[in-house]
């Protein structure tokens, strides 16, 4: 599955839509759409990383069905916890191979919520299994 910039503007605008529409519910968007039960690992290169607030946002290329690429959009949590924890912005580097873990958005789409990573030289961020 090829992900074109209009698809993953997509991806984010319905991302953005939920969290708007969660908001007078609570203090911050829910993180319901992402399947905690189901957790996995993705592997891949970065194709960015995006140290912005509210969350930053992990972007990796990886191997698809008959081995097409496909992009996943990772969401992570905000660049001052992320810092706190040893995260800087040039954590992952484009080009970089990484392994993540990540709870799959329950609609199937590749979007997950970050849960920790392996980056090339071994160090582990966050959490794996």
């Amino acid at each position: 599955m090829n992900t074109t910039p209009a698809r993953r503007s997509l991806i984010r605008a319905v991302l953005l839509a939920l969290a708007v529409a969660t908001g007078p519910a609570a203090a911050h968007h829910s993180a319901t759409m992402f399947d905690r039960d189901h957790a996995r690992v993705v592997e891949g290169t970065v194709k960015e990383f995006q140290w912005t607030n509210p969350h930053a946002w992990l972007q990796l290329d990886a191997a698809g069905e008959q081995g097409k690429p496909v992009e996943w959009s990772i969401e992570m949590g905000g660049i001052n916890s992320l810092a706190r924890s040893g995260y800087r912005p040039g954590t992952f580097k484009p080009g970089d191979k990484v392994t993540v873990f990540l709870a799959p958005h329950i609609d199937g789409v590749p979007a997950g919520l970050y849960i920790g990573a392996r980056l090339p030289d071994g160090t582990v961020l966050g959490r794996m299994p």
